[in-house]
């Protein structure tokens, strides 16, 4: 937690005003093109699928490790989103609430699913290599650390699989897909003091699975 901390004291007020501002526009863009949808601009809610597919894709299939299943998953985020486009109140960003639609299916479907196999993290995205406390993970001097990250990913597939829905949900969204403890919150719809209290006890689940792995 330490490298965390260190990391957000050297981030400049310039780059968090930038950053800020960023997600401001692009919020107020998002606002429009609901609008426009709304009124059945069909083109303006291709250019909202557009900006979030990539990323609902990604946490869809890092729960399921499927990319058949994510992908059929994701689409039927997307159709169920434009079908109650019209009771979207706006009360939270467009993007927590198809977040929430899409978080919502996947453990729908996970609880479902009979035969659960290993959620695979093999393509985590660029995020992960910004968290300071994976980093710290690889590069560990054990025994096993020269057969490289491969044997790293398998053993967090299965880490990973112990953990229940709502845990590998959170470190998904928070670990692989880069989201703060508020907009998780929003999209699992929980305060930010139970996403933190998660991501912790999931943190040290994955610790203990991987004690072994880490002597």
């Amino acid at each position: 937690m330490t490298g965390t901390v260190i990391l957000e004291l050297m981030e400049s007020p310039a780059t968090t005003n930038d950053a800020a501002s960023a997600k401001l526009e692009a919020a107020a863009e998002d606002r429009e093109l609901v609008r426009k949808a709304k009124a059945g601009d069909m083109d303006a809610y291709d250019q909202l699928v557009r900006r979030y597919q990539e990323r609902i894709y990604g946490t869809i299939y890092h729960m399921t490790s499927n990319h058949e299943d994510a992908n059929d998953l994701a689409q039927e985020t997307f159709v169920k989103a434009y079908s109650a486009l019209k009771n979207f109140k706006g009360d939270s960003s467009f993007f927590t609430w198809v977040y929430r639609i899409a978080v919502n299916k996947t453990i729908n479907f996970l609880k479902q699913r009979k035969n659960r196999s290993f959620l695979s993290l093999n393509d985590l995205d660029h995020n992960v290599e910004h968290d300071q406390e994976l980093v710290e993970l690889v590069s560990q001097d054990t025994p096993r650390r020269d057969a490289g990250l491969t044997e790293l990913a398998e053993k967090l597939n299965e880490a990973m699989q112990k953990l229940s829905e709502d845990h590998r949900m959170v470190v998904t969204l928070h670990d692989v897909q880069g989201l703060s403890h508020e907009e998780i919150g929003k999209i699992m719809e929980c305060n930010t003091g139970t996403v933190r209290s998660r991501l912790f006890y999931a943190r040290q689940q994955l610790q203990a699975y991987l004690s072994d792995y880490l002597k």
